[in-house]
């Protein structure tokens, strides 16, 4: 699964390990050695290598070149940075979104060629997660975002509210069907991503938005009445409210919590959906609900994407290769297969979701998402976000917590 925080991003970031595309043999550390001229060099995770090795021979042969596919244990974003400035990176790294602006500061990247047909192909919240400043950076290969994951056994009924919710799984407590109300991962330091659908629905903001719908690093809304008024509603599903949230739910026990019939409800995302159906449990995909006449609940949407390094030593051959196999649907079927997210291309889309409704409704809980913030500044809201958050449900002063948070975010952007 996908956990966000500083290392949120780290979750559903992505645990890598890897092999060449001849080698079962996994490495410690990745090594970009693609040679000059005829091969490249592709960084990907555990499942992505898989996947991806006998197309990637495939498209090799096409290209005329020979493609090496090599997953990383872990820490890809920063070993490809690293990799980046030491001048000697892969060609190509598969990666999350919201890593882009960080990827354009230090130079790691470069724009990616795309007709506007190639564009069009794509799902619009796709492309423009991978667009910054104007340009776009990478080509998508799958978006993702968080839904309610409902046991239809247990709730029958579906929650119009967070207040439905709440008190359909304190009845279930009470009866002794359940013992949690809600299944969310909040943990001792908090996960930003997970809180941030309810934070929306209080009426809270991370960013405001410029005129040309980027994302605004001068306007932080962590500390202003809004958000203080948001983590209010969010006290009081605490443990000093009704216990709805906690931080004895992380990541390491939210799922296994809802596989075992021991919550009603989960807010997760698609990652989870195969440990969901290999428990046999009967469960419906639907929207987060918001606070009862309050605003929508507004999941983050996050994009899978494949970059090409601005230092890699064969750009030309890797251009081709996003722009022309990336955007091909039996790459993304492949990728799919591998983890069931939905594809960014629609045509991919629309092969996937005749056999696999899970996938369509993801996307319809995701209508109205707010793409992950990609701009650097975003990497200093996850941990005083995250850390103030948890604090507010085990009971602390919603103000002081708020605005210290605000301050921390603040004087890290200046």
């Amino acid at each position: 699964m996908r956990i966000r925080t500083a290392g949120v991003v780290a979750a559903m970031g992505l645990a890598l390990a890897g092999a060449g595309c001849g080698s079962d043999t996994p490495s410690a550390e990745p090594s970009a050695t693609a040679g000059a001229g005829g091969s490249l060099m592709i960084w990907a995770d555990d499942k992505r290598t898989a996947a991806l090795k006998p197309l990637v021979a495939k498209f090799g042969q096409e290209l005329g070149v020979t493609i090496e596919i090599q997953a990383v244990s872990e820490d890809l974003h920063p070993k490809f940075v690293t990799a980046s400035q030491s001048g000697n990176p892969p060609d190509i790294m598969i990666g999350a979104h919201d890593w882009i602006g960080n990827l354009v500061q230090n130079g790691a990247i470069d724009p990616i060629q795309l007709t506007d047909a190639q564009r069009g192909s794509f799902a619009e919240i796709a492309v423009k997660g991978v667009t910054f400043n104007g340009q776009v950076y990478g080509v998508p290969y799958a978006v993702e975002n968080l839904a309610l994951f409902r046991n239809t056994e247990l709730a029958p009924q579906a929650p119009a509210t967070l207040e439905e919710l709440v008190a359909a799984g304190k009845q279930l407590k009470q009866s002794g069907k359940a013992t949690e109300i809600l299944s969310m991962p909040v943990g001792q330091v908090g996960d930003a991503y997970h809180m941030y659908p309810l934070y929306t629905s209080g009426g809270g903001y991370l960013f405001g938005v410029k005129p040309d719908g980027e994302y605004d690093p001068k306007d932080v809304g962590v500390g202003n009445p809004a958000s203080i008024a948001a983590f209010e509603k969010i006290r009081k599903l605490g443990e000093k409210g009704d216990g709805a949230l906690k931080r004895s739910i992380g990541h390491e026990n939210a799922l296994s919590l809802f596989t075992g019939k021991k919550a009603a409800f989960m807010i997760s995302g698609p990652w989870s959906i195969a440990d969901v159906k290999k428990a046999g449990v009967k469960y419906e995909i639907e929207p987060i609900p918001g606070f009862a006449g309050a605003k929508p609940a507004q999941p983050f949407v996050g994009v899978q994407a494949f970059y090409v390094a601005a230092k890699g030593k064969n750009k030309a051959i890797a251009q081709e290769f996003v722009a022309n196999y990336v955007t091909k649907p039996e790459l993304a079927k492949v990728l799919y297969d591998a983890e069931p997210r939905p594809p960014a291309l629609t045509a991919a889309f629309d092969q996937v979701k005749a056999s696999d409704p899970d996938v369509a409704k993801i996307m319809d809980a995701g209508k109205g998402g707010a793409i992950m913030p990609a701009i650097p500044a975003m990497a200093n809201v996850w941990d005083p976000f995250g850390k103030a958050s948890a604090a507010i449900v085990g009971g602390a002063a919603v103000p002081a917590t708020v605005t210290a948070a605000g301050k921390s975010i603040t004087d890290k952007i200046k």
